[in-house]
């Protein structure tokens, strides 16, 4: 086996080399299937900027992704499709004008889309879309008021309750929902024949009596601050318009988000704002900036993963055996030194004892870091602490801002700590819990422990290592496995509680880490590897993928490598398959590994098919060779 996992080690090796850029990082695509090119073309449309090569290249792109049966999936075992991203297909697929309702791929998706509901079974950020270019009517009113943004941090609900993606998405959204405001054109497409019922074409939020109880708080405490309400609302309006605005990044985005940015757009344009007008421009270009291209064909990605690829790539050669003074690492080094982030972003206002020193994801990312990029960039950076001034002062802001967000439970959230409030579940948003909330989670819990673990001189015995355990050990599924947030999701989330708690001293042998290991050994397949549906997030259980996938493999292979002393039959099977399967060419190549929202958002991280087979190889390599 020796030589053979040399040879696959070093072909990764080369290619990472190859491909990193002149400015020392790796940018490869951030993926989130069709939505985002469906948005952009409706955007273009909506304000009339008619950028042919790109609408034309995005819709073919669409187009090409279309099922048989003439729907769209978000992933390759999803039934027989989406309604929600069959929608927007549909939508901007005629309001590219390259294709007509005559069309038989698009005849095929209208009977599809009706088939299952219609138009009104859309997800509620599509309905909003829908509503601000004219396509549906929005609901009498929105069910978080916009005065929401003056209460004060005292009150059990206020904004910095929500998480920063909540935040930067709601608050363009009630500043639309306020307005009413909609834009069509003259081309703008005609979607009446999507509705299945006969109502007035307007959406409503669904509402229970813990929602009706909760929004009817939030309203009794609106009225108690001191003004007309005409005074209030404006106000309110401005504080909403000036949060935007503070939170511009340098590309002239709203967060670096694709999403966010869309909706701040039309409500600057709400608010009397020129399309032609600086702040619209800059956005706009923010988001042809994160244009890339993927099979010959043009994708905007939602956002850009720079400073992820860089951390992990960095990582991954010096642990593949690439020393830290080999040319490239040197590069990457530089690059994500310059990203580390010195602003007080709004994760202070939970945290407001620390200091600014962690990383982002993004490129362009500047008041916005959260703990996983600064643990992956910390990794990166640890062998150059010794020997650069410059890279330990950076590391030592890092490694207190990663501490200090411990959250009260005991884990670790991804941006913004104890962002968790049990009422926001009731509030009548879609995918709330994971867009309004940011809660720890056995991923970053375990990520975070790994790194105190094998990188930091802490005692294996510190209460913030002891606390992280025990969060681990009192959110273990009964399987034995752990639910990842931000991955595909039970295999992800066990690799990192596994190889977390092994790096800050917990014996294999407990019962914890061997019930994780019989699970990993249980779920196997007959080839030797491992794979998970993005159902399992849905379905809040472990789905089987009934396929194997390199990245699911590898999260296996290193979680069970770091729990053994021998090779196991399972570690063999599995180091064997990656060895078979490296080069294959197959749906499980795309198959998402990351997701955002279940339900609606996934994510291919086109890196991870290097990345990951790499570590779990030179892991094996360097522990049992």
């Amino acid at each position: 086996m020796k030589s053979r996992t040399k040879d696959l080690i070093r072909p990764i090796v080369d290619r990472l080399k190859q491909s990193q850029t002149p400015d020392g990082s790796w940018d490869y695509p951030f993926e989130t299937g069709i939505s985002t090119d469906a948005y952009m073309i409706i955007l273009l449309r909506t304000l009339e900027i008619n950028d042919e090569d790109l609408i034309r290249g995005l819709a073919n792109r669409i187009m090409s992704k279309q099922e048989d049966n003439g729907a769209w999936k978000l992933f390759h075992d999803e039934k027989d499709g989406n309604v929600t991203i069959t929608v927007e297909a549909y939508y901007a697929l005629l309001y590219s004008g390259y294709y007509q309702k005559e069309d038989q791929r698009l005849q095929a998706a209208k009977q599809f889309i009706l088939a299952k509901g219609g138009i009104e079974k859309s997800h509620m950020l599509t309905k909003t879309m829908l509503a601000l270019t004219g396509q549906y009517r929005w609901p009498s009113c929105f069910p978080i008021p916009i005065e929401l943004v003056l209460l004060p941090l005292s009150f059990p609900i206020n904004l910095y309750d929500f998480s920063v993606f909540g935040r930067a998405n709601l608050i363009p959204i009630m500043i639309l929902s306020n307005k009413k405001y909609s834009k069509r054109t003259k081309k703008s497409p005609d979607l009446s024949d999507l509705f299945t019922s006969r109502s007035d074409g307007s959406f409503h939020w669904p509402e229970t009596r813990g929602t009706k109880k909760l929004c009817s708080m939030v309203e009794q405490e609106v009225k108690r601050l001191i003004g007309f309400p005409h005074y209030i609302r404006s106000l309110a309006m401005q504080r909403a318009k000036q949060y935007m605005i503070d939170h511009i990044e340098p590309d002239g985005t709203l967060y670096s988000y694709f999403s966010s940015t869309f909706l701040m757009i039309f409500a600057l344009l709400s608010l009397g704002h020129k399309k032609g007008e600086s702040v619209i421009i800059e956005a706009i270009n923010g988001l042809h900036a994160m244009k890339c291209t993927i099979n010959g064909h043009p994708h905007i990605q939602y956002t850009t993963a720079t400073v992820w690829n860089t951390a992990l790539i960095s990582y991954a050669l010096q642990e593949a055996g690439v020393p830290s003074s080999d040319l490239t690492i040197k590069k990457a080094s530089k690059y994500l030194i310059r990203r580390q982030q010195y602003k007080y972003g709004d994760w202070a206002f939970h945290n407001p004892q620390a200091f600014p020193g962690g990383w982002g994801f993004s490129d362009i990312n500047t008041m916005n870091p959260d703990v996983d990029d600064t643990t992956a960039a910390l990794r990166a950076l640890s062998r150059l602490v010794r020997r650069s001034s410059t890279v330990r002062q950076a590391w030592e802001k890092g490694v207190q801002w990663t501490a200090s967000m411990q959250n009260k439970d005991s884990g670790w959230p991804a941006f913004e700590k104890n962002t968790d409030k049990k009422l926001l579940n009731l509030l009548p948003i879609e995918g709330g819990r994971f867009l309004l909330t940011d809660p720890s989670s056995a991923d970053l819990t375990g990520r975070t422990l790994e790194f105190l673990g094998s990188y930091t001189n802490l005692r294996k015995n510190h209460h913030l290592i002891k606390r992280g355990v025990d969060w681990l050990l009192h959110h273990q599924e009964e399987d034995g496995s752990w639910y990842g947030r931000w991955g595909i999701c039970y295999i992800y989330g066990t690799w990192a509680a596994v190889t977390g708690m092994t790096a800050v001293g917990i014996s294999p042998h407990t019962s914890s880490i061997q019930k994780a290991v019989n699970w990993l050994c249980r779920i196997q397949n007959k080839d030797g590897g491992w794979g998970e549906s993005c159902v399992s997030d849905s379905e809040n259980t472990y789905i089987p993928l009934h396929a194997s996938t390199l990245t699911h493999t590898s999260w296996a292979l290193d979680a069970l490598i770091s729990t053994a002393d021998q090779p196991t039959p399972e570690i063999q099977a599995g180091v064997s398959y990656l060895l078979a399967s490296y080069d294959k060419r197959d749906w499980t190549m795309d198959y998402p590994a990351g997701q955002g929202m279940a339900g609606s958002f996934y994510i291919h991280y086109h890196g991870y098919r290097y990345i990951f087979p790499l570590l779990a190889l030179a892991h094996y390599k360097r522990k049992f060779e």
